[in-house]
């Protein structure tokens, strides 16, 4: 009998030899249980983890949480990282953290205009104001002046709150596609225009997951389940029975409703987020030294990071792009 890559993967994951079965390990998210998480929660429910033996334990985020320095001080053993800068930023502090896999092959960020406003994106930088944030501004925003000439006088503070964006039919914002459009529409009673940095050349990886350069040393059979199992858990999450999957995150965030959930999963699915580009061959969660590298020169070039870097610490290949889980991809 021919077994399926994710056959395959889940039977090797079985006979992995992980030190005890179904060992507790602790993975700490990026911000509060969500659709963009759902990949994860969705192989707690379904028990992929468990299928390799591991006990995973979910670890939201949130404005006070700082799950990064929990698993620096051992306490998490996975943690879900934002784009690459997190990773390149790591190495110049000398910290151990290595990106293992990329859940998102495309970042959610986009910058939202007022209807008609902009065809395309560099059409942006003809608007008198954008609504930048802080991080934004030291980050993708010194690309956006580089790559498309964008101006420091455009940009003015973004305070996570759409109403001077809705008031302002000249201005635009920055967002995540998969929550900003849906507060702006049920706040302005507009669709926005939405426009994805990563289709304009924005080419990090993002919700990453990190982990210990000393776990991957000594437990590399439990870092591969955590990986193949989350590739797993996002095919189904996304294409197959989700529901037992949200119920977990509904209980860990009673405040989110159905309605954003299912606007996640579908912006997720439309901007291919999880699924584009190399994944599409090799698998969700894939990283290529090419696609870093490529990232790790715009940012050189921008200014954002020096180019003395040794960025090849930040990552590595050796648990993905083996195609875990695209026999799951719908036909």
């Amino acid at each position: 009998m021919k077994l399926t890559r994710t056959a395959l993967a889940l039977a090797l994951m079985g006979s992995a030899g992980i030190a005890t079965a179904n060992e507790a390990v602790m993975f700490g998210t990026n911000w509060l249980a969500q659709s963009e998480h759902g990949g994860y929660y969705q192989s707690v429910a379904d028990g992929t983890y468990a299928k390799c033996g591991l006990d995973v334990t979910i670890v939201p985020g949130g404005p006070q949480v700082n799950n990064r320095a929990l698993l620096l001080a051992g306490k998490l053993q996975f943690n879900m990282g934002g784009n690459m800068l997190e990773a390149f930023s790591a190495v110049a502090e000398g910290v151990p953290v290595v990106v293992v896999a990329a859940s998102f092959q495309k970042e959610p960020q986009v910058i939202l205009a007022h209807p008609g406003k902009a065809a395309t994106f560099a059409d942006l930088a003809k608007l008198p104001t954008l609504l930048i944030g802080d991080q934004g501004y030291a980050s993708f925003y010194q690309w956006m002046i580089k790559a498309y000439g964008f101006t420091e006088e455009q940009r003015k503070p973004y305070t996570f709150n759409p109403a001077p964006f809705i008031a302002d039919e000249n201005s635009a914002m920055q967002g995540y596609i998969s929550s900003e459009p849906l507060m702006v529409e049920k706040e302005g009673g507009f669709k926005a225009d939405e426009f994805l940095l990563a289709d304009a050349g924005w080419s990090t990886y993002s919700t990453t997951i990190e982990v210990m350069a000393d776990t991957i040393a000594a437990k590399p059979e439990q870092v591969q389940c955590f990986v193949d199992g989350s590739a797993i858990g996002w095919y189904n999450y996304l294409y197959g029975d989700n529901s037992a999957a949200n119920a977990l995150i509904k209980t860990d965030n009673p405040d989110i409703s159905d309605e954003q959930i299912a606007f996640g999963i579908n912006k997720m699915k439309s901007a291919g987020i999880v699924d584009s580009g190399d994944s599409l061959t090799a698998g969700i969660g894939v990283v290529t030294e090419a696609k870093v590298k490529d990232f790790f020169d715009k940012m050189v070039d921008a200014g954002v990071v020096d180019g003395g870097l040794d960025w090849k610490a930040s990552f590595t290949t050796a648990f993905v792009g083996k195609g875990v889980g695209l026999d799951l991809f719908p036909k």
